[in-house]
């Protein structure tokens, strides 16, 4: 295990946007999105054993819940996803098209470990994607199997200092529009942590 952050911070994503959070960024990331905005962690980071990281923040997955922690893991859904304990809430990305080289890679197994609590993710950077996303979702009847569906306009690869929606790459008024007008069962989700701080900064 490669450890390339462990900051206290809020989360910026999901239904759990806003609220304090502990985050353990781990490195080795095998996808290749167009519009990553975390290629740092694509290789190095500080080799830590478990229990090198309990010691800073008292555990991980089994160890993390046995001791009353709220776990939520982020991942891509291209690995599996059954043996995650079901009381960690998975938020779950589906890529789109928009992604590139990583589009199409999701685990269509992995909706069978999909709860009540998890939450899928669509981050979207034009009408294609949207349309990618729509048809997945009621291809597979997502409202039924997780408890939150998320749209998420991408942000473009280099952005300015400004925190506004100029630099997301989809503007999400746009989105908005086209999810009212297909009354599509699903959440704007914005990375409220680019428009606290700088879009570009790191370890927030």
């Amino acid at each position: 295990m490669h450890l390339i952050e462990l900051y206290k911070s809020v989360q910026g994503e999901s239904s759990f946007a806003g609220v304090p959070c502990i985050f353990v960024r781990l490195a080795g990331c095998n996808l290749r999105c167009s519009w990553c905005d975390s290629e740092y962690t694509f290789t190095g980071g500080k080799p830590f054993t478990a229990d090198e990281i309990l010691a800073q923040i008292e555990a991980l997955m089994d160890r993390l819940l046995a001791n009353n922690y709220t776990l939520m893991i982020e991942t891509s859904g291209e690995q599996p996803l059954a043996a995650v304990p079901r009381a960690v809430h998975k938020i779950v990305d589906v890529k789109c098209p928009g992604a590139g080289a990583a589009a199409n890679t999701f685990r269509i197994e992995n909706l069978e470990a999909l709860t009540p609590h998890d939450e899928v993710k669509f981050v979207l950077s034009d009408r294609a994607d949207y349309e990618f996303a729509r048809d997945f979702i009621h291809t597979h009847s997502l409202a039924t199997r997780c408890g939150e569906i998320l749209l998420s306009p991408a942000f473009l690869k280099n952005p300015t200092d400004q925190r506004s929606t100029d630099n997301a790459a989809l503007d999400p008024r746009l989105l908005v529009e086209w999810m009212l007008a297909d009354g599509l069962p699903a959440r704007l989700s914005l990375q409220i942590h680019k428009y606290i701080w700088e879009p570009r900064k790191k370890g927030v």
